[in-house]
């Protein structure tokens, strides 16, 4: 069996607090050899972190999600710095911009709100920046509706740190200025979806060695589970699909997306010596 990563979960969320045992059972059965547990809050970052100290296939990355700025502390730096030196946190995220759902959609707000929200997440966008180039770690990004802005905020970092663009959706010209930077690009259900020929298009057009693969689950579950809650075992759908637009093998493909993993976030790297 082609054995596959999940480079984006949640496993934290409250989602799978009653079966979890049973999630992580299923996705060993399905060769899911490693997976990232990704934190959006101090909160958040802490269990992930747990979470990889009790299972030895669960790694974390630790971050505060833009769409959370507005109650995030002023200096997100010292409590990141503690979660950061844990030895199997091994990337800074979900990190980035959001601008999808900005205040002045309700009418109590106004422009300016708008102005001061993407202010926020801009400060703790660089705050933990500044983190992962101090601990030599890469980046999880998280945009929305922000393209152009999160990549011009990551862009002085080249050559210290470098982002993965989770649930990537955008198309093959942005994937590319991405790639000029040194970043990568990670692929979702979406590419199981009716829908979802643009993301199928990129995927076609990147590079097998420069993407990842990923559930984000609990959100988008692939086809034939739509709809529903999504687990780590899913990767096996998305990568039946991947490996049919690059017209390459599983093992083709397995290879790839764990060596890009491995290069990525040294730490899941059996090799990986401290």
């Amino acid at each position: 069996m082609a054995i596959f990563y999940d480079t984006h979960s949640h496993l934290d969320y409250p989602d799978y607090a009653d079966d979890f045992a049973e999630v992580i059972e299923r996705a060993r059965a399905a060769g899911i050899g490693k997976m990232i547990s990704v934190g959006t809050s101090l909160d958040s970052s802490g269990r992930a972190v747990r979470l990889a100290e009790k299972y030895p296939d669960i790694y974390a990355a630790v971050g505060w999600h833009p769409s959370d700025a507005l109650t995030a502390p002023s200096d997100l730096r010292p409590a990141l710095r503690e979660l950061a030196k844990h030895p199997k946190v091994v990337a800074i995220g979900e990190i980035g911009l959001d601008y999808h759902r900005l205040p002045s959609q309700k009418p109590e707000f106004t422009t300016a709100d708008d102005a001061r929200y993407k202010q926020k997440q801009a400060d703790i966008f660089q705050q933990q920046l500044e983190v992962a180039a101090e601990f030599g770690l890469n980046c999880v990004i998280h945009q929305r509706d922000a393209f152009d802005d999160a990549l011009a905020q990551l862009k002085p970092f080249a050559g210290k740190v470098r982002g993965v663009f989770h649930c990537f959706g955008e198309n093959a010209g942005r994937m590319r200025r991405i790639l000029e930077i040194g970043s990568l690009v990670s692929f979702t259900g979406i590419v199981t979806f009716k829908n979802g020929q643009n993301v199928r298009d990129t995927v076609a057009a990147t590079p097998l060695d420069k993407f990842m693969l990923e559930t984000d689950c609990p959100y988008l579950a692939p086809v034939p589970f739509r709809g529903k809650r999504c687990e780590p075992a899913y990767i096996r759908e998305i990568s039946g699909i991947v490996a049919q637009v690059k017209n390459c093998s599983l093992e083709e493909l397995s290879a790839a997306t764990c060596k890009t993993a491995h290069e990525f976030f040294p730490k899941i790297n059996p090799a990986f010596t401290h």
